[in-house]
């Protein structure tokens, strides 16, 4: 299978976005470069080839801008996720916390039915690999504290605030 990817940039947004024939496989980070796409590739997509391809990317390219710009507040793309059971659910329950609000990882568990969970969450929303499309900026520490993030707390606070929090 062939991973297509390309350098997203759009005004002062610069990450890597990276698909493949049945859907957006990963997100990067804010400022990185594809070497962070090739470190994820290697360990949870074993033996993919990585291609870059802007046209193959042009989808997903146009709804990211729409998102950046304030037209979009919902991603319609197919998605390509490889992860456990459980992070495959608590993933689901992300896609369903809507544009500018927010929840606690206690929040999460308790939709997966599993309130004792709230480590094992907190470790499957740091796997998700698809940051932005899967919104695991939009889940906070129960104190209202920006807690950790894949592609780190400053992008979290600005993904937060396009979104209308004051963080």
């Amino acid at each position: 299978m062939i991973i297509y990817w390309t350098l997203f940039q759009h005004n002062d947004w610069q990450f890597i976005l990276a698909a493949t024939e049945q859907g957006l496989c990963f997100t990067g980070s804010e400022g990185k470069d594809e070497h962070e796409l090739f470190k994820w590739a290697s360990k949870r997509r074993k033996g993919e080839r990585l291609e870059r391809n802007e046209e193959q990317m042009k989808p997903y390219i146009k709804q990211f801008q729409e998102y950046f710009n304030g037209e979009r507040v919902s991603f319609q793309l197919p998605l390509d996720l490889k992860g456990t059971d459980f992070q495959q659910q608590v993933w689901q329950v992300l896609r369903e916390i809507p544009f500018g609000k927010i929840q606690c990882y206690s929040d999460i568990a308790l939709a997966i039915n599993n309130p004792k969970a709230v480590r094992a969450v907190g470790t499957a929303i740091g796997a998700n690999p698809v940051m932005i499309v899967v919104p695991c900026h939009r889940v906070i520490g129960k104190d209202g504290s920006l807690t950790g993030f894949r592609g780190g707390l400053s992008m979290k606070q600005r993904l937060l605030q396009l979104e209308g929090k004051k963080y």
